[in-house]
């Protein structure tokens, strides 16, 4: 008769089915906290994390280029500033260290195009976290409450959901930016536009967020913390909004980039960003009949668009998948190693 030892005694962890249809599981980050399991696995995105170094760079380029909040920049001109046309106002950047007198060229009257976009850039980035915020707080708290709370606050709710749902964004951004222009000023039309437009597009994740609720609320972490008596607004921010996370995330980034896409169109049409002030939107409509002649003045501006929309959707799929744990990176090297026949 013969004596295990301890070494000889199978473990006790749940067997786990691997095979080419089931490559076997990540190892879990042990002794970790919550947020180092969410740094790790955003840093291991590749996409996020170019995406975030590019809208970095971006940032930095747009607000210490030309100055902002009465800060000087180092850049030597201003968005308002004429100066005399040079070689047909065509850009003078050479490379990357080489960038000339006007590197983007210069407008039809001789303003700098560099300080021109850079400038437009501040003002659709400020719109854009303006909106993303003021939405994304708003969504979130209606949809919650009426998601959890079900009864006449769900209804109360979602019929004002619905009367927001109904405005015309452009007529009412219009007669807002009328009004802005002529009682205000210009100073202050970019924030006043951000505040209307974040009050008027959280309708969308308000409702996202409200059927997310509705599935966790039946859940049995819910149920259970409501017998250790915990508050409904423990509940709805501690236990059930984090189950949550990914929608929001996702849905957030995906306004922030439709806002700065809005604010263009706006700008566009001239009910947005009104000169002396600029946009990105402002500059291409400023200079669309130039299209033929001048192409230059619609790169510039329609690349720093596509640059930011691009990457602030990068980084809130990387955001999401680093806060929902059902997320896992599935690693095909793993899986076609897991599919082989154990040696003998």
């Amino acid at each position: 008769m013969s004596i295990q030892t301890p070494s000889d005694v199978p473990s006790a962890e749940p067997a786990t089915v691997t095979g080419p249809g089931h490559p076997a599981p990540e190892p879990e980050a042990k002794g970790l906290s919550q947020g180092q399991i969410v740094r790790k696995k955003f840093f291991d995105n590749t996409a996020a994390i170019i995406s975030l170094i590019v809208f970095a760079v971006v940032f930095l380029l747009a607000f210490t280029s030309v100055g902002f909040a009465g800060i000087p920049g180092w850049w030597k001109y201003n968005h308002t500033e004429f100066l005399p046309l040079l070689n047909g106002g065509a850009p003078t950047v050479t490379g990357p260290f080489s960038w000339g007198e006007h590197p983007f060229g210069q407008d039809s009257i001789g303003r700098d195009y560099f300080a021109m976009t850079m400038r437009g850039t501040q003002n659709s980035i400020i719109i854009m976290f303006i909106i993303g915020s003021l939405a994304g707080l708003v969504g979130v708290i209606v949809g919650a409450c009426s998601g959890y709370f079900r009864g006449w606050p769900e209804a109360v709710l979602m019929r004002f959901t619905d009367i927001i749902i109904i405005i015309p964004v452009v007529l009412a951004a219009a007669t807002l930016g009328e009004a802005v222009t002529r009682f205000v000023g210009s100073g202050s039309q970019i924030w006043l536009l951000g505040l209307f437009l974040g009050l008027v597009l959280w309708t969308g994740l308000a409702r996202l967020v409200r059927g997310e609720f509705l599935t966790l609320r039946e859940r049995e972490f819910v149920d259970a913390a409501k017998i250790a008596g915990a508050s409904n607004t423990r509940i709805i921010f501690k236990h059930i909004l984090p189950n949550a996370v990914g929608v929001i995330i996702v849905n957030t980034t995906l306004l922030m980039s439709s806002a700065i896409l809005l604010e263009t169109a706006l700008s566009y049409i001239g009910f947005g960003v009104k000169a002396p002030d600029v946009s990105l939107g402002l500059i291409i409509s400023q200079n669309q009949e130039a299209f033929q002649t001048r192409p230059w003045l619609f790169w510039f501006p329609g690349l720093f668009i596509v640059l930011i929309c691009l990457c602030i959707n990068f980084i809130g799929d990387g955001l999401r998948d680093a806060f929902d744990p059902r997320q896992k990176k599935f690693r095909a090297s793993r899986a076609k190693e897991s599919g082989k026949p154990a040696a003998a």
